[in-house]
């Protein structure tokens, strides 16, 4: 049995020097209960998840280690 690893994209807020950027957020459960929560992404951050939006997110601004460690 394979098992498929579920990623929501998540959108971190600008602080200070560092800007917003996208990241991703393995989802444990239904859609419905994370859409808008800040979660724990994938490489430590806190993101709010966009329901409107799909990781990968089609972006020049996404954090490069999302995009490794949700391969």
């Amino acid at each position: 049995m394979s098992v498929t690893t579920v990623f929501a994209a998540a959108r971190s807020r600008a602080h200070g020097p560092t800007a917003a950027l996208w990241h991703a957020v393995e989802v444990h459960r239904p859609a419905a209960e994370v859409d808008g929560a800040c979660e724990l992404t994938v490489c430590g951050t806190l993101a709010r998840v966009s329901p409107g939006e799909q990781w990968p997110v089609r972006a020049t601004d996404v954090c490069p280690a999302c995009v490794s460690l949700a391969r």
